[in-house]
C-alpha cells in the first residue's frame, strides 16, 4: 500500500503540471472504485483552475476555485501525469485533462482508492478530521509520543499503526523506525522511555525523510508520478528480509504477525 513518502512523492511529481492550470475535461472510465466517483464529478470539475495540491497523511488534496478533490491511492492506486492522448489501459479508470494538453491519470487494478469531490474545507471531511499530527511536523516529537503512550499497554508498533494517535507511519516505515530506534516492536508503549521515545521520534523523521528522497518504496504495484519505482527499498534494514543477515549485527531478522500485519526486526538490535 502506498504510504505517506509515495503519498507525498506522488504530490511533489504531478504539482508543477497541476498547479494554476484550468481543467477543460474530466473523463470517467470506471466509477466503481472504494466510493464510487461522483456522476456529476465532469461537470463540477470542468472549467475549474487548479489552485494547488497538498496532502494530509496518505490523502492527495488537489484544491480547485470552487471545492477540492480527496484522492486515496489505495493498495494499488497511482496518479500520473501525461499527454492526454496516451491511450488508456485496463485499468486507468480516470482523466483529468488540463489546459496544457496533459492529463492527470488515476489508475487503480484492485480499486479500493477514491476520488472524492468536496465543498468548503477538506480537512473537516470525516476521512480527515480526526487525523493525528503529521509525523514530519515539529509538532510531532517525543513529548507528543510520550503523551500518547501513557497508559497504553498496546505494543509499540499497534501504536504507530494508529491513524488517530500517528498518521502516515505506515507498516514498512514503523518496522524500520523501531530498528533505527532499537525498540522491541512487541514493547508495550507505555513501558518505553522518555529517551526511547525520542529516540523513535527522530528515526520516523529520518526514514520518512530518506524514503521520500529515494521516491518511496516499491515492493508491488507502486509507481511515482512519472512511472518510475521507488527506490528506499535498496535501504531497507528489516522489512521482508526475514532469515537474512541484519545489516548491523548479522544476526537473522524475524518476521511476526501483528493486528494482521507482517513485522519485521532483528533479535539482537532490538532486544528488549
Amino acid at each position: 500500500m502506498p504510504e505517506l513518502p509515495e503519498v507525498e512523492t506522488t504530490r511533489r511529481g504531478i504539482a508543477p503540471s497541476l498547479k494554476q492550470r484550468s481543467i477543460r475535461a474530466v473523463v470517467v472510465r470506471e466509477r466503481r472504485l472504494r466510493w464510487p466517483v461522483p456522476r456529476n464529478l465532469p461537470a463540477l470539475l470542468t472549467g475549474q483552475r487548479i489552485r494547488t495540491v497538498r496532502r494530509r497523511a496518505k490523502y492527495l488534496l488537489i484544491d480547485l476555485q470552487r471545492g477540492s478533490l480527496i484522492v486515496h491511492l489505495g493498495m494499488s492506486g497511482s496518479l500520473r501525469v501525461l499527454p492526454a492522448t496516451t491511450p488508456a489501459q485496463t485499468h486507468d479508470h480516470l482523466d483529468i485533462v488540463l489546459d496544457s494538453g496533459l492529463a492527470l491519470r488515476f489508475s487503480d487494478p484492485r480499486r479500493f482508492g477514491c476520488v472524492l469531490f468536496v465543498t468548503g474545507d477538506p480537512l473537516a471531511h470525516k476521512l480527515l478530521h480526526r487525523l493525528a499530527p503529521e509525523p514530519l511536523q515539529a509538532r510531532f516529537n517525543g513529548d507528543y509520543l510520550q503523551q500518547v503512550c501513557r497508559g497504553r499497554r498496546a505494543a509499540i508498533k499497534a501504536v504507530l499503526m494508529n491513524s488517530r494517535l500517528v498518521v502516515g507511519v505506515g507498516n514498512i516505515y514503523a518496522s524500520e523506525a523501531l530498528f533505527r530506534a532499537r525498540i522491541d516492536p512487541c514493547r508495550p508503549a507505555n513501558k518505553l522511555s522518555s529517551q526511547q521515545l525520542h529516540a523513535l521520534t527522530r528515526a520516523i523523521k529520518q526514514v520518512l525523510t530518506l524514503a521520500i528522497r529515494a521516491g518511496g518504496t516499491t515492493l508491488r504495484d507502486y509507481v511515482g508520478a512519472n512511472g518510475d519505482p521507488g527506490y528506499f527499498r535498496q535501504k531497507l534494514y528489516v522489512y521482508e528480509r526475514s532469515g537474512k543477515p541484519c545489516r548491523r549485527c548479522r544476526t537473522a531478522i524475524r518476521q511476526l504477525t501483528q493486528a494482521q500485519r507482517s513485522t519485521y526486526y532483528c533479535p539482537t538490535c532490538q532486544g528488549s
